[in-house]
């Protein structure tokens, strides 16, 4: 009898620790998550345009997915950092695009406020996870 307990709680426990296990795996993706917070709305969900305000903007977004392609096969880490930050590009013409490197800066100003904290490498860190994500997206 006791064997028999013991046979149907087996099964029982596998089933109850396969959710916790597949959760303790998944990693998560800050990149991801750093474009749908900030760059969805304009650039959409598929990083090709057309988000839910780009005809609010004087010029269309560009599309994410093909950077690398435009730039002869290979992703332009160094320009999309830069177009990101903010700091010094006139590539946005009338600069719908906000300037992330300044709103990440004000970001964590009010998130650290008097904890002491590196302030460029929280912003470098966001911007190269964003533009690591986007490096991921790109059409083959």
């Amino acid at each position: 009898m006791r064997t028999a307990r013991t046979r149907w709680w087996i099964p029982v426990a596998i089933a109850l620790a396969l959710p916790v296990v597949a959760m303790a795996q998944a990693k998560p993706d800050f990149g991801k998550s750093e474009f749908d917070a900030n760059c969805a709305a304009c650039h959409g969900v598929s990083g090709k345009g057309g988000g839910p305000i780009a005809d609010l903007l004087k010029r269309s977004p560009t599309d994410l997915t093909t950077l690398q392609k435009r730039n002869g096969g290979i992703f332009p880490m160094a320009r999309v950092y830069e177009t990101i930050e903010g700091v010094g590009v006139a590539e946005h013409g009338t600069r719908d695009m906000p300037i992330w490197g300044r709103e990440y800066s004000i970001k964590a100003g009010e998130y650290y406020m008097d904890v002491p904290y590196n302030q460029e490498a929280y912003v470098r860190g966001r911007i190269l996870a964003l533009a690591e994500y986007l490096s991921r997206i790109q059409v083959k």
